[in-house]
């Protein structure tokens, strides 16, 4: 199959920020032969090139001298099923959420608590995706790369991944490796995470004292989207935030001026605090400055209303940033890409 390279492409469909920018030019590849020509192609023409997914995770700041390739490889195959687990490999291009559902379709758990996280399965490595006590990195084998130094593909292990909190390799190396497909090993005897309240609150008023990987799914569902806006309704990234991190001495300084504040104890003895929390009793929640706003629901979303550039968004984080960092000596840091 021929590239069908495009100019001057908007990428609004594209990024679920729906922000209007362009690319100069633009190709989606379906196989790892069109990925390999479409970048042989913009070499032989030394134009730089952006690596484009579902567009869940990212902001848009700037119209791009760049091709954008457009990664739309599909198919999930079964390699490997007994008693215990099945050994599952997916496409980069494939919806998450969609996959999600068609593993607890066929009797596999360990993903539910991922359910309703936009964007394709080849992004959630770089971010190592998480919710409700569950990360990606959990139920990862490895991850299939085409390595574009090497030029060859490379299959990672989930050591080599190097996983962190909502960090990887591939988000420090940027632009190196191009994800083609993941090996999840899926357990078939559910271990249900529902330590958090949210959850649990919603599986008790619902009256299940039991549930299923599929009842918790369902329940992930209802509590995101009471919380999270669709992003086909209302554009925005997810959780602009990461939760921040800060010693025990200073989280025992925050709990004696702000009793009610949300905090988790770490392993490692630190504390992760709640950046929803923190914007929200900053009075940000439901602020707006334009089209760009901070969503009405949950303060750690920001969404565009319409014709918000990436530049307005990134002010209006800018602004909470300094905020929440006078009020409580606190760094909040970005989750999503940003290309500016």
């Amino acid at each position: 199959m021929s590239l069908v390279i495009q100019e001057q492409v908007s990428l609004r469909p594209y990024n679920t920020l729906a922000v209007d920018v362009r690319a100069r030019f633009f190709v989606a590849v379906e196989t790892l032969e069109q990925l390999r020509a479409a970048l042989a192609w913009a070499k032989q023409r030394e134009i730089a090139v952006f690596l484009l997914g579902g567009g869940s995770n990212l902001v848009l700041a700037k119209d791009l001298d760049v091709l954008v390739i457009h990664l739309q490889l599909r198919g999930i195959n079964v390699l490997s099923e007994d008693d215990e687990f099945a050994r599952v490999e997916v496409q980069a291009g494939e919806n998450w959420h969609a996959f999600v559902q068609w593993s607890l379709a066929q009797g596999y758990s360990g993903l539910e608590n991922l359910s309703l996280i936009p964007g394709s399965i080849g992004a959630a490595p770089v971010q190592n995706i998480g919710a409700y006590g569950v990360e990606v990195k959990d139920h990862l084998e490895s991850v299939l790369v085409y390595d574009r130094y090497a030029q060859q593909t490379q299959r990672l292990s989930e050591k080599e991944c190097q996983f962190a909190y909502r960090d990887s390799l591939f988000k420090r190396e940027s632009g190196r490796r191009v994800i083609l497909s993941i090996i999840f090993k899926l357990p078939k005897q559910a271990t249900l995470h529902l330590d958090y309240g949210d959850l649990r609150g919603y599986l008790n008023k619902q009256g299940i004292t039991e549930p299923t990987p599929q009842a918790v799914s369902r329940a992930v569902c209802e509590v995101r989207a009471a919380k999270l806006p669709d992003p086909a309704q209302l554009a925005n990234t997810g959780s602009f935030f990461k939760n921040p991190v800060v010693s025990a001495e200073h989280a025992q300084k925050l709990k004696e001026q702000y009793p009610h504040i949300v905090s988790f104890v770490q392993d490692d003895g630190q504390v992760k605090l709640a950046a929803g929390w923190l914007i929200d009793q900053a009075g940000w929640k439901g602020l707006r400055q334009g089209d760009a706003a901070v969503h009405a629901q949950q303060a750690l979303v920001l969404v565009n209303h319409g014709n918000a550039s990436g530049q307005q968004i990134l002010q209006l984080a800018a602004q909470i940033q300094a905020d929440i960092k006078q009020r409580y000596g606190v760094e909040l840091e970005i989750e999503p890409n940003i290309i500016a």
